[in-house]
């Protein structure tokens, strides 16, 4: 099992790098946290991985931090999530939000991921919620950005939605403009401001 490449990033995509180790290329398949988090073309890195082994596939999964690979260990043992689902997951929020979202069982958020459907998302925090813990979070803060009204926040993203923003991003960016006090209106008017599509 490999569990760690040293090499020079040769190409960038879309939810993968290519990495040179000493004259071998690596395809790694990447979160999008990952992603935007490794250095440009170029630099040497140092990245974890993962080895999935099936009978008709064989694919390295990489991972820019320890705590993102073992939230990817431990998303494959929950009933019908495979290493391509997890990385789906791992790319739809940020690693702390989207701990802090299984812990507090808020089946809203993770259900505005990609690929994760509700039921799932209910297996997901029922199997993992006290088996994980945050990740770079302080307590205080993190409850700080629950605070919002559910009922205007999921009215601002079904309208966000309707107006041509894709589902992911209609739910952050409604979701970052919501205060305790803020209406669907303001949440709206606030997110199409910050919304460059």
């Amino acid at each position: 099992m490999i569990s760690f490449l040293v090499g020079i990033i040769e190409e960038k995509q879309e939810g993968s790098i290519s990495l040179d180790v000493n004259g071998v290329g690596y395809l790694l398949y990447v979160s999008n946290n990952t992603l935007s988090a490794l250095p440009e073309e170029g630099e040497t890195i140092k990245i974890y991985t993962y080895m999935s082994v099936r009978e008709d596939d064989v694919s390295l999964f990489g991972f820019s931090s320890k705590e993102e690979k073992q939230l990817f260990l431990k998303l494959t043992l929950v009933s019908g999530i495979g290493p391509k689902v997890a990385l789906s997951i791992l790319s739809g929020l940020p690693l702390s939000q989207l701990i802090a979202a299984i812990i507090k069982q808020d089946l809203r958020t993770l259900s505005s991921i990609k690929g994760l459907g509700k039921k799932t998302a209910e297996r997901l925090c029922l199997e993992l919620k006290d088996k994980i813990s945050p990740v770079g979070v302080v307590d205080e803060p993190q409850e700080k950005q629950f605070e919002y009204d559910e009922e205007a926040l999921s009215v601002a993203v079904e309208t966000l939605i309707s107006l041509g923003v894709n589902k992911n991003q209609a739910y952050q960016l409604a979701k970052s403009n919501a205060t305790a006090t803020s209406t669907a209106e303001d949440i709206i008017l606030k997110s199409l401001r910050g919304y460059r599509g």
